[in-house]
């Protein structure tokens, strides 16, 4: 399905039918598994057109392969992108982002609420290779005006942010950078692009986790960036240099996922407007920050360039000791790292997603010892209600 193709259907059929169609050599409906390292040439000289890239076809599964093309093509439909590349996680596509586009002795502004992971690699390996970055919080954009600079080449955020689902003015933060001469790009992870499509807004460049809501059950690794093709190009070198490649196995389970991800991506939004409003009014909760609760700060934004609030709940104990309490209490809720899953996942970002931070960076980024964050799965809602107010209860006792 060609770009211009996409436009003209709707979001579940892309999902469905963006770049998979019968297999043309045995007709499979289901896109193959091309598990293999290399592929054969018909003579010497295509050969020698194919490595000099004078030929489309395929080599050597780094550089490209049939399942991994379908699932960018699949991805670009949804995204309404011109072209994506995939990666063997999302720290890779994180990476072969920034080292795409900075080098050594340039700048990059970045937010101050970002996942754990990507602040990490912004200040440590990248500021030690010679890349600067100034953290800001991007919530105002008079601050990431103020502080790019004549050498600044990206502005990085995500909105909403991981945990504390801060969110980013896309057109206003856009303008400003596109103002200077400044690339924008945004870590889509929590909203997908069924809730919010950044590259409409004047965004530049769009990362994700497929991890997360794109697999969709919790049970492979992955990673995309998408937007226009000529701002990709040096972006896959960086993959096909590093060695950032998925496999054809994990793209094969990406396309399955994404199959269905409007579909889900619906049912998340749903369970967790419920879940937020619930847990606004219980008596423990100290705070709760979801998007799509009047009580967010940036509500009304939310509601400017969101079709839908995600999955994803931030709330507040009194204190770090509630916070474990509640944690150990829950039965159906699991314990455990990552988010986007079928099932609702719980965690405690202080101590495990954003843990190596120091404690004032998890206070400029607004997370708290007593925060928990919640990605609501897909079970029956009031089972999930259920769940917490026993372990909520078991703190009452």
């Amino acid at each position: 399905m060609s770009h211009d193709a996409a436009s003209r259907y709707g979001e579940s059929t892309r999902a469905i039918h963006g770049g998979q169609e019968p297999d043309a050599a045995a007709g499979a409906v289901a896109t193959p598994i091309y598990q293999t390292a290399s592929f054969a040439y018909a003579n010497v000289e295509q050969a020698i057109a194919r490595s000099a890239h004078l030929e489309e076809g395929y080599n050597y599964t780094r550089l490209g392969n049939p399942t991994i093309t379908a699932l960018e093509e699949k991805l670009a439909a949804l995204e309404g992108a011109e072209a994506c590349v995939v990666f063997g996680t999302g720290m890779g596509a994180a990476s072969a982002l920034v080292m795409g586009l900075c080098g050594a002795g340039e700048h990059l502004v970045c937010a101050n609420s970002i996942y754990g992971a990507t602040q990490g690699l912004l200040a440590g390996p990248m500021q030690r290779w010679g890349l600067q970055v100034t953290f800001v919080d991007a919530r105002e954009p008079s601050q990431v005006a103020r502080a790019i600079r004549e050498d600044t080449r990206l502005v990085l955020v995500e909105s909403p942010s991981n945990p504390v689902l801060r969110l980013v003015d896309f057109e206003a933060i856009a303008q400003l950078a596109h103002d200077r001469g400044v690339l924008v790009a945004v870590d889509n992870t929590f909203a997908t692009s069924v809730n919010q499509r950044p590259l409409q807004h004047g965004i530049d460049l769009v990362m994700y986790s497929a991890t997360k809501y794109i697999s969709g059950h919790g049970d492979t690794l992955g990673g995309a960036v998408l937007g226009r093709a000529e701002l990709l190009r040096e972006i896959r070198t960086v993959e096909v240099l590093v060695g950032a490649t998925l496999s054809p196995f994990n793209a094969f389970l990406l396309l399955r996922g994404a199959q269905t991800l409007p579909l889900r991506v619906e049912r998340h939004n749903r369970n967790a407007q419920a879940v937020a409003a619930w847990l606004e009014d219980h008596p423990l909760v100290q705070r709760v920050t979801y998007p799509g609760l009047p009580s967010h700060p940036q509500h009304a934004l939310a509601r400017t360039q969101m079709r839908g609030f995600g999955g994803m709940i931030a709330f507040e104990m009194a204190d770090d000791t509630q916070a474990r309490a509640l944690a150990n209490a829950v039965r159906l809720c699991t314990l455990a790292v990552s988010l986007g899953d079928v099932k609702t996942l719980l965690s405690l970002p202080a101590h495990m997603s954003h843990r190596f931070l120091s404690p004032s960076e998890r206070r400029e980024a607004g997370i708290t010892p007593g925060m928990l964050r919640l990605s609501v799965g897909l079970e029956d809602v009031d089972d999930i209600i259920a769940d917490l107010s026993q372990a909520l209860a078991q703190m009452e006792a």
